[in-house]
């Protein structure tokens, strides 16, 4: 029987082009960090520290510990230098990218179908950013006020998509197995790896990612429109019976 729902955030509740989204990002973040480094500098810091936290494998350290040890190492600028100055940016100016971003209403009639249906909740997306921009993303989605069972932050989380151990350690919070889960997301690569462990996969057919290889197993796929339908219906792999 399925207990928990895992919910990707970019691309599937929240519509986004993850390319242009990023470069406005960094556009924005990092002239607010000049005075300590070059923008130019900064963005390729930024890069390399974010490729080493979604490396990573060792679940000793938490994603923002990794992320702050590699800029710091890369760079040669202690993290804590510009700390604060981050802290701002993700108050300050992180919401005004909001424009950068679509709206889906259907997005929080989703989540609550699969709140009125029993299910634990997660929003499973990448952990790559602090809490506040994850956040901040639920705002723009609709979604802030709903109480999810967890939702994968970098100050919490030790693994990163495309990593099977990213599911895992999301099980082993909300406390139910792989096999009791589904995986709702747009990216082939990082969303329907979580088939690898027993988990099951619904493929959402907008903005969707595929980058050819690895291919890994679909459940069910369709629009939002068919994932609330379905869920609504316990229809497919939402059927308890």
């Amino acid at each position: 029987m399925i207990k928990a729902l895992l919910f990707d955030l970019d691309g599937t509740l929240l519509p986004m082009d993850t390319e242009q989204f990023v470069d406005q990002y960094t556009k924005a973040l990092a002239p607010e960090m000049a005075h300590v480094i070059p923008p130019e500098k900064f963005v390729k810091m930024l890069f390399k520290a974010t490729a080493a936290m979604i490396e990573n494998k060792e679940k000793e350290k938490t994603n923002k510990e990794v992320f702050e040890q590699a800029f710091s190492k890369e760079s040669g600028v202690a993290w804590e230098r510009i700390a604060d100055d981050v802290d701002r940016f993700y108050r300050d100016t992180f919401p005004t990218l909001k424009e950068h971003a679509g709206f889906e209403p259907l997005a929080r009639q989703v989540v609550q179908a699969a709140m009125d249906q029993g299910y634990k909740v997660v929003v499973a997306t990448n952990p790559v950013f602090p809490k506040a921009a994850i956040l901040e993303r639920l705002r723009w989605a609709g979604i802030h006020d709903f109480p999810f069972a967890w939702v994968t932050v970098y100050e919490e989380t030790h693994f990163c998509k495309p990593h099977p151990e990213y599911y895992l350690e999301i099980v082993e919070r909300i406390g139910v197995k792989p096999n009791e889960c589904v995986m709702i997301g747009n990216d082939m690569q990082e969303d329907m790896v979580a088939s690898t462990l027993g988990m099951k996969t619904f493929w959402v057919t907008t903005n969707r990612i595929d980058r050819g290889k690895p291919v890994y197993r679909v459940d069910q796929e369709g629009s939002l429109a068919d994932l609330l339908a379905a869920i609504r219906e316990q229809t497919g792999i939402f059927c308890s019976v």
